[in-house]
């Protein structure tokens, strides 16, 4: 499906330069503290990290962020970034979910902490995933009730921003860019 925001510039799908943290390369077992080594274990999967001395294979998983999207008075709400990567860039409120978190709770944490607003999710936008890109970002759609808006942790400014006053070209990541046509494409707008 063709988005209508594509044919202004900077707002197509561009994938290229992501920003979250790249995929550290450990050079140690975390088991017996051994070399690791890449090794091609099955033909058809990527080459794995295993320790030359246990036999440990050490994956390389992906990092999981949880966002929303809230909407104050028809505008979104989006924060400029008081952390790297992408520092001084607009996105909306997420992070990386706690091992063992429930990614719905999450994303409402995160909110509450970067922006100063409780939330309620209310379905699903999408998950966004690219080639090479070690981070898989969840993106909810969100229902405020409570709090009030202002730049918190991590935070430098928070502002809301309609349909057509969306900073585009000052964007942190491709998954923010989707997120947002995806959900003006929601709105039908």
């Amino acid at each position: 499906m063709e988005h209508k925001h594509r044919h202004h510039q900077g707002h197509g799908r561009n994938h290229a330069g992501h920003g979250h943290h790249p995929t550290p390369h450990f050079r140690f077992c975390p088991r017996c503290g051994g070399a690791l080594q890449l090794q091609q274990i099955k033909a058809h999967e990527p080459s794995r990290r295993v320790c030359s001395a246990c036999m440990f294979i050490f994956y390389d998983d992906p990092k999981v962020a949880a966002c929303t999207i809230p909407v104050i008075d028809g505008k979104i709400v989006l924060l400029k970034r008081g952390i790297e990567p992408s520092y001084g860039k607009w996105v909306f409120p997420g992070g990386f979910i706690d091992r063992g978190e429930q990614v719905e709770a999450a994303a409402i944490r995160e909110t509450w902490e970067e922006v100063n607003l409780k939330v309620t999710v209310q379905r699903l936008l999408n998950v966004y995933s690219y080639p090479g890109y070690p981070v898989v970002v969840v993106v909810y759609l969100a229902e405020i009730i409570g709090g009030e808006l202002q730049a918190m942790d991590e935070t430098l400014e928070v502002q809301t921003f309609a349909p057509d006053e969306i900073p585009w070209d000052e964007l942190a990541f491709a998954s923010t860019r989707d997120a947002l046509l995806d959900y003006l494409d929601h709105l039908g707008v």
